[in-house]
């Protein structure tokens, strides 16, 4: 697609939705939505302006995504005003970590059982797919810092979690198809691909939001201001924390989102015990200025979505997959991840049923065929995830509306 094209297409459609997102709100769909429609209008089943193949393009759409996943973590990190230490933290923890295994383990069994997978495609299918989207569920996530929900909170706390703790079970099934050295017996992989990368990419990450956080109390009470131009910080504190952690082989995905709550809870507490809480003086313009970023994200990463839709990409297999994983696979795991936990019925319900997938599905594909899955595989893996995805996007779209707005109303 030349680039004319895609500034016409993004542009017009940027367009539509400003003068119609009124309109929409009323509506019980979601914007995104719009976006896969506009994707698919434009892709091989409509005009064919977008060209776009995950098979040849996978480096493109690796970085990419990259990018929209880590700029929606830190968003829902500074959403998240709570110690980490704190008692609401139980729910997203458990999500992102029982959860998590209960839902990669399933996916394995139907990926060897029924789809004819080997054990290795099998456990990487189910971190592909296992990890909900920070991206693409921001509609039933945290609306604003002071938002108190617990529902909420466990959604936006186990996106921001589950999309790093699901890179180990993604470099397991590389390593089990001999893409990725895991060691004998799997020592390598459990002390550093498993340890080592989750607690250091979280530890690098509360770090350096909370040096952040010092800095800025150490120059308010000398200048009783921060230095001008917050976003860079922000961004900053993003590229220096992803790319840290990365080049200490932890996890980039979970340092940026503890950046984001170590950020927000170190000025908020800063914030509390100088002027009662009124101000936070980064996070409050930042968060406004990186939700605009994550939107331009999503509609440009829905779009290609849509384009990469083809006759080719579109498996047979994800029609009864997809309702297996909504409707039971999620359910069960979200079940047995929160034994004895505090959730209510209600709350287990309405998490077991927006398990979305979307763009950190997408992300993990691609890494995995950049580090060399190939053939057949790839085939048939590119086919799964993204039907699967758009299934996802459109069906969770579609309910996200009626079912987010009876329970804000029985709330009050």
């Amino acid at each position: 697609m030349k680039f004319e094209l895609w500034y016409l297409a993004l542009g017009g459609l940027m367009l539509v939705i400003a003068f119609l997102d009124r309109h929409v709100k009323r509506l019980p769909i979601t914007t995104t939505i719009l976006y896969l429609a506009a994707g698919i209008a434009l892709g091989p089943f409509g005009l064919g302006w977008i060209q776009i193949n995950p098979l040849r393009d996978a480096a493109f759409l690796e970085r990419a995504t990259e990018l929209g996943v880590i700029i929606s973590l830190f968003t829902a990190g500074l959403k998240l005003h709570s110690p980490p230490h704190g008692r609401r933290w139980q729910m997203p923890v458990r999500l992102a970590s029982l959860s998590m295994l209960i839902t990669v383990g399933l996916i394995t069994m139907v990926g060897v059982w029924l789809l004819g997978l080997p054990l290795g495609a099998a456990v990487l299918l189910g971190a592909i797919l296992a990890p909900t989207d920070p991206v693409l569920a921001s509609d039933v996530q945290l609306e604003h810092p002071g938002d108190r929900d617990r529902l909420r909170f466990g959604l936006t706390g186990e996106a921001g979690l589950n999309d790093g703790t699901a890179f180990p079970f993604v470099m397991l099934g590389l390593g089990l198809l001999g893409l990725h050295e895991i060691g004998s017996g799997a020592w390598r992989w459990f002390s550093v691909d498993l340890i080592w990368a989750v607690v250091g990419g979280l530890g690098i990450g509360a770090i350096l939001g909370g040096l952040v956080g010092r800095y800025i109390k150490l120059l308010r009470r000398r200048n009783q201001e921060t230095i001008g131009r917050d976003e860079f910080i922000a961004l900053g504190l993003i590229g220096f924390s992803y790319g840290l952690a990365v080049l200490a082989h932890a996890y980039g995905f979970l340092a940026v989102f503890a950046a984001g709550i170590a950020l927000r809870y170190r000025e908020a507490e800063i914030s509390e015990r100088e002027d009662g809480g009124q101000e936070t003086y980064v996070t409050g313009p930042v968060l406004g200025a990186n939700e605009q970023l994550e939107r331009l994200m999503e509609i440009g990463l829905v779009l290609i979505l849509g384009g990469m839709l083809s006759r080719e990409f579109l498996s047979p297999s994800a029609w009864w997959f997809a309702p297996l994983l909504f409707f039971v696979i999620r359910p069960v795991a979200v079940v047995l991840g929160t034994i004895g936990g505090r959730a209510t019925l209600r709350e287990r319900a309405l998490i077991s049923w927006f398990g979305i997938r979307g763009i950190g599905s997408l992300y993990y594909l691609m890494f995995a065929l950049e580090k060399g899955v190939a053939g057949d595989l790839a085939h048939q893996l590119c086919a799964l995830v993204l039907t699967i995805v758009a299934v996802s996007t459109v069906a969770h779209g579609l309910s996200v509306t009626p079912i987010m707005r009876n329970y804000d109303a029985r709330k009050k």
